[in-house]
């Protein structure tokens, strides 16, 4: 692949110990310890954290990082919205959905007639809490690999809620303690029940309360929510539906629920060993990131002139790229965590 005026990519963006480095711009894209100047691609903890000088990122997630880490997490926040650009010493940034969470973009980097873009974290299929993922063409498509694996094929949405919502009409006499992320999976369950019908009061933990608001705020419909802490027999809580996070499940904090089942939304339910460890009764298959077939099919669709790989199960994905002709490299950042946000 030859580049315009011979640039290479590595000119334009280049792994450091910190992260993904513009030497041009001289910013950082999801940097793992404080810089100067950072792009924030989404507000989960391993790609959004406190302590930078200044920050660019969509208006929601530096709301996120606001209500996660308080007022002042930055020295200065660039707000910028979907489809606008910021240009730094002839490097332009233009933020695009990602189709993660609320907020949550990919950082299409133009420089010199090269285009890259760092996906961040992302999924193709429609999700109610968040804006649809766009493809954009590039020279070089920087993806990440959670479930870069071809045994991950996520399910249907609506089958996976449809089978939690059988097994509440099944033990009517029982909770369900639904495990799902404080940010983005417990907002996308809530409302995927109520897509599905389920109108009654869904209670939370009070670790969710905050990114709930926010998502209200930001004009995503939750529905009649209560804290999962009202006093009383704990039979008041059979029949219900209960969210938290899944720290929450294994803690004493759970004991107040009646024969709770207990189930765990994420895309590592395809795996019935993560379920047995975790001791979770019924797995509901829901992930926040691509499968294999969206990340495959997002390479097809884009054919970029390379694919970097950020973290994740790399090899398969490196080795479907070469298969199918697309220059490949793993980057192997270290600091993504494959459980946040899943």
């Amino acid at each position: 692949m030859s580049y315009p005026d011979v640039i290479k990519p590595e000119d334009l963006l280049c792994p450091r110990p910190a992260g993904l480095y513009c030497p041009p711009g001289d910013f950082y894209i999801d940097p793992v310890r404080p810089v100067d100047r950072a792009v924030v691609t989404h507000g989960h903890a391993d790609h959004a954290r406190a302590g930078h000088g200044v920050v660019a990122a969509t208006p929601e997630t530096l709301a996120i990082m606001a209500v996660r880490y308080g007022e002042d997490f930055a020295g200065r926040r660039e707000p910028i919205p979907y489809g606008e650009s910021f240009t730094r010493d002839g490097v332009s940034v233009t933020l695009v959905p990602a189709g993660h969470v609320l907020g949550s973009a990919q950082a299409v980097v133009r420089w010199k007639g090269l285009t890259m873009v760092v996906s961040g974290d992302y999924k193709r299929r429609r999700d109610p809490t968040c804006a649809r993922f766009e493809p954009v063409p590039c020279d070089v498509f920087i993806t990440e690999a959670t479930f870069g694996l071809p045994v991950f094929r996520h399910p249907d949405d609506a089958g996976e809620i449809r089978s939690l919502l059988l097994s509440v009409a099944q033990f009517p006499d029982r909770c369900h303690l639904v495990g799902a992320y404080a940010l983005g999976k417990a907002q996308r369950v809530i409302r995927l029940l109520r897509e599905a019908g389920w109108d009654k009061t869904i209670y939370v933990h009070g670790a969710l309360e905050r990114l709930n608001a926010l998502y209200e705020a930001h004009g995503v419909d939750l529905g009649p929510l209560a804290p999962a802490t009202a006093s009383g027999p704990k039979d008041a809580f059979a029949g219900q539906i209960v969210i938290a996070p899944p720290s929450a499940i294994a803690d004493r904090w759970s004991r107040r629920f009646p024969d709770p089942v207990d189930c765990f939304a994420s895309g590592w339910m395809r795996v019935r060993a993560r379920a047995r460890q975790r001791g979770v009764e019924l797995p509901l298959i829901l992930s926040d990131h691509a499968d294999w077939d969206e990340l495959t099919g997002t390479l097809d669709e884009l054919r970029p002139g390379e694919v970097w790989i950020t973290h994740g199960r790399e090899e398969a994905l490196e080795r479907w790229c070469q298969l199918e002709g697309i220059p490949a490299r793993a980057l192997r950042l270290v600091g993504y965590e494959d459980e946040e946000g899943e």
